[in-house]
């Protein structure tokens, strides 16, 4: 790592100016890197509150930091209730959904590079693509009709334009010049995929299972975990698997057997990993049938419930929000299931990220 010198540096100055306080040290240590090669946790805070922060755990779990952003940012509060994470060369953008804004950092430092403040109105998640970041607006909740992408710039963090799409835009990933977006539903209960073309700004609708919730692209399939219209809806439906063939758009699904809602669809090593209320399940990329049993439960290890959940180097994160008011915990597991280690972090954990 071309920082090494410096931190050799930064170890001889300290050997001979041990006069320096513990906090001067620790200033120095972030200012050079302090949070690569570790867990970046956004933690949602209360909503209405302008009380979202970052947590950091280093990989081999031996170093956890709460309270990230405002340490190294001390005049500035991060935002209402973190939404999202993306990363975008050696940047971090933090979409604060209740702030209607973007704060964009330095992903190994922290420290602060712009905020993004126009253009957004109830931002979800953010991807990148051509030297743009594209983030998923809700617009008005009361409206099913103003919903958008913002298109930023990247140049000088600015929403150049926007890109009508159908109500509740969610989850966004990028492939081969085209977005993939998902679409929940906003308020309401969506049932749609929207593919598109960046070359010309096109969207085809693609209809999936109800209210779609994660997306994982694997070779020339986009799979697509749809949770279900829940109970308090109208009319309750189970959930599904939805594969895409890219190519064509064409679709063939798994139905779920019972009233359940599955959610957090991740992909690691052949494998996927979903939840259902506090149980994770695994499925080979395979397999031809959706797993009847579980591959384990957090209630076994104490965990309230899954508010956040991630599959990365072998190993199972979650994070349980407790009771939404006060410091969340972020679990790690084996992909078997053996509980590894647990952190406590910010208030509500809502979102895991893996900054390598």
């Amino acid at each position: 790592m071309k920082l090494k010198k410096l931190y050799l540096l930064a170890f001889i100055s300290s050997t001979l100016f041990f006069s320096c306080s513990s906090d001067d040290d620790v200033t120095r240590e972030e200012a050079l890197g302090a949070y690569e090669n570790g867990i970046i946790v956004l933690n949602e805070g209360n909503f209405g509150t302008d009380n979202s922060e970052i947590s950091f755990v280093s990989n081999d779990f031996s170093i956890v930091k709460n309270n990230v952003f405002n340490t190294v940012n001390t005049a500035l509060a991060l935002g209402d209730t973190g939404q999202d994470i993306g990363f975008y060369n050696n940047l971090a953008f933090i979409v604060l959904n209740n702030s209607q804004k973007i704060e964009v950092v330095d992903r190994y430092t922290m420290i602060h590079v712009a905020t993004i403040s126009s253009g957004l109105i109830n931002p979800r998640y953010i991807t990148f693509a051509n030297g743009k970041g594209y983030v998923t607006n809700w617009g008005d909740g009361g409206s099913t009709t103003d919903d958008y992408i913002a298109v930023v710039d990247l140049t000088n963090y600015v929403v150049s334009s926007t890109i009508p799409v159908v109500e509740g835009p969610e989850r966004i990933l990028h492939n081969n010049n085209k977005l993939y977006v998902a679409h929940k539903g906003g308020y309401g209960q969506g049932n749609s995929v929207s593919v598109i073309d960046l070359s010309n700004n096109s969207v085809v609708s693609v209809t999936v299972g109800d209210v779609p919730n994660s997306l994982e692209l694997v070779d020339n399939s986009l799979y697509v975990l749809c949770g279900g219209a829940p109970s308090w809806s109208a009319t309750e439906t189970t959930g599904e698997l939805v594969k895409i063939n890219i190519l064509d758009n064409t679709t063939e699904s798994k139905v779920f057997n019972g009233m359940v809602h599955p959610s957090n669809l991740d992909f690691e090593s052949n494998n996927f990993y979903y939840t259902i209320d506090s149980k994770i399940y695994k499925m080979g990329l395979s397999d031809v049938e959706l797993p009847n049993a579980e591959l384990f439960s957090t209630e076994n290890q104490g965990a309230y419930g899954i508010y956040s959940f991630a599959v990365n180097n072998d190993k199972i994160y979650i994070g349980d929000a407790k009771d939404y008011s006060s410091n969340g915990e972020v679990y790690a597991y084996s992909l078997t299931g053996t509980l590894l280690n647990s952190f406590i972090v910010g208030v509500s954990p809502s979102g895991i990220y893996f900054n390598n």
